[in-house]
């Protein structure tokens, strides 16, 4: 572990997002996955999975309210990280570099000191790597913030397409697309579920609706009906062959 030392500097259209500088000591782990950020400058995380729902960006980034819609240049969103392999697992959303692949995503702060650590912690099958501003447009017709930003990537060992043992499941797609929705929804972009699945790659009839009532999910998801017209609409061979686990 190498000390870093970090404080908020300002408010800007985000919100504050971190900066680096004198002032508060945070550890933060420095390896070739996580490298330092750099001192001085304001931190930015691209999410695209799990991490655009608000609820699950803010469980581990108090400050990842402000988030605005994008599209990503050189990445390509897949159901390729392998979870877990003890227990009953799953395949969650990753992304991999890729100079012809697009992806629509959102763009947020990290606001609190602590909150790179708890980033890397929360994507620990995953690498931080930098974004520069030419790949990124915003969708909203802001500027794209100054300052480092960053997206996970799938490691490499950890790499692999959905299978029986290791789905694909309705639980985390919910919150995928709960969050695409919010986003469509927030800035009034027509479509932007819809893009969310097409640009997502890996789609495959190893999948498991594992939600709490599975025929009545508007209980425990509000978004549910949403999420299936979507689905149905976009992938709907993958859609039919859902299966109740």
């Amino acid at each position: 572990m190498k000390k870093v030392t970090l404080f908020c500097l300002a408010y800007c259209f985000f919100g504050c997002p971190l900066v680096l500088a004198e002032g508060v000591s945070a550890e933060i782990a420095s390896d070739t996955c996580h490298p330092i950020p750099k001192a001085g400058i304001p931190q930015y995380v691209i999410g695209y999975g799990s991490l655009m729902d608000e609820a699950s960006r803010q469980r581990s980034a108090s400050g990842a309210a402000e988030a605005v819609p994008v599209r990503v240049q050189g990445f390509r969103r897949a159901w390729i990280a392998r979870g877990a392999s003890i227990g009953f697992s799953t395949t969650f959303l990753g992304a991999s570099i890729d100079s012809k692949s697009v992806m629509n995503a959102v763009l947020f702060p990290v606001v609190r000191e602590p909150d790179i650590a708890i980033m890397d912690a929360r994507e620990n099958g995953y690498c931080r790597v930098q974004v520069s501003k030419n790949q990124i447009e915003t969708l909203d017709l802001s500027a794209v913030p100054d300052g480092e930003i960053w997206l996970y990537a799938t490691q490499q060992q950890n790499l692999a397409s959905a299978s029986a043992a290791y789905p694909i499941v309705q639980s985390y797609v919910d919150v995928f697309l709960a969050g695409c929705l919010q986003i469509e929804a927030r800035f009034q972009l027509e479509g932007f579920a819809r893009e969310c699945v097409g640009s997502t790659h890996g789609w495959s009839k190893h999948w498991v609706n594992d939600r709490i009532y599975p025929r009545r999910p508007f209980i425990y998801q509000p978004k549910a009906g949403a999420i299936d017209r979507v689905l149905n609409k976009e992938i709907p061979a993958y859609f039919r062959a859902i299966r109740i686990e």
